[in-house]
């Protein structure tokens, strides 16, 4: 046998045996899969390695981690694993003991935004509890909010009460088919009413009841310029148009049972004095005009010389989500008591 060949067998085994042990250390030493808690970091280069953080690190959403590359998201619009990073979209987090009033309370922790903060926070509670008068010491408040271009935004808030004996939540979600956002308990309950004859079939929110100021006499809602403006009851329209100066464009109502319906600050009016009206003809369209400082329909009635309140002449009902949607929403409950979770760690 020839020697220049005779090793030539074991130079190839040799070969062999090298390449086996560099896969076998490539698949035991490959990072491993991401799980329910942990994150994917997307490197530079488009690849994804995993980091896993302590439990007392930021709070996580337990979410599917996909490639950054496009994998599409599922059709509730689950967003990707994130942190949650308050410094980045501009959020802040109040989390406060009640010391006085609830608007010196606000001012106390920000003197800029607190009096207009507090003035969107009162809008989501005043369906259950008076803030002016049953507020206690020792009541706690957390919001997490923000100040954009329209003003206060708030994501997410809660309040605890003594006088209630429980604590009330209010989470920001626009349901499937609404024109607007509202605000939810985490049981999936609107925690704002809706009267069942509404003056408008969609609005932002009622920003002001009845009872909330006692020089105010009707309801309001806030809603953009040109939405539809809706006879709640059938009646006859007695006038249109009158003290513009205040009321803007406005059209008055009469129910049958003598009850008149004012319809105020609307953009333009579509009826005239002495016509019949069905419930749910449209009267106008909603606007700006008259003393108002931002696009609402003012809603009153009257009777006599008393004023009556829409919850009780109208009733009210608590919308709630639908079970086709419900992991959407809990998935953006778990991102907001997230988004409030991080920024207290980081107080």
């Amino acid at each position: 046998m020839n020697p220049s060949t005779s090793g030539r067998p074991w130079l190839l085994i040799g070969l062999l045996t090298t390449s086996l042990s560099l896969n076998l250390y490539m698949v035991t030493n490959r990072p491993p899969p991401a799980r329910v808690g942990q994150t994917a970091a997307v490197k530079d280069d488009g690849e994804s390695s995993v980091e896993v953080r302590p439990a007392s690190g930021a709070v996580r959403v337990p979410v599917e981690v996909v490639p950054s590359s496009g994998i599409e998201r599922d059709r509730q619009n689950v967003p990707l694993e994130r942190d949650l990073d308050l410094a980045d979209p501009g959020w802040d987090v109040f989390d406060e003991e009640v010391s006085h009033s609830l608007a010196r309370t606000f001012s106390n922790a920000d003197s800029e935004n607190g009096s207009a903060l507090s003035a969107v926070y009162s809008r989501l509670f005043h369906w259950d509890i008076d803030l002016r008068r049953d507020l206690r010491k020792g009541d706690r408040i957390q919001v997490a909010w923000k100040k954009g271009d329209n003003g206060i935004e708030i994501a997410a808030a809660s309040l605890k009460s003594g006088k209630l004996g429980r604590t009330l939540s209010a989470y920001k979600y626009k349901r499937a088919g609404d024109g607007f956002p509202s605000y939810w308990q985490k049981d999936g309950v609107e925690i704002t009413r809706r009267l069942k004859e509404a003056p408008l079939a969609d609005y932002e929110m009622v920003t002001s009841l009845l009872k909330d100021r006692p020089s105010h006499a009707g309801m309001d809602f806030k809603s953009p310029v040109g939405v539809n403006v809706l006879a709640t009851r059938s009646g006859s329209v007695t006038r249109t148009n009158w003290n513009t100066r205040a009321n803007g464009n406005c059209v008055e109502v009469r129910f049958a049972d003598g009850t008149l319906a004012k319809y105020l600050h609307l953009s333009k009016t579509g009826v005239r004095s002495g016509q019949r009206v069905q419930s749910g003809d449209v009267l106008g369209e909603s606007g700006n005009t008259g003393r108002s400082t931002a696009p609402h329909l003012h809603y009153q009635l009257n009777k006599g010389n008393r004023v009556l309140d829409p919850i009780d002449v109208h009733g009210t009902v608590a919308r709630s989500i639908q079970p086709g949607e419900r992991n959407a929403f809990d998935s953006n409950v778990a991102r907001l008591d997230a988004l409030l979770g991080n920024a207290l760690a980081r107080r």
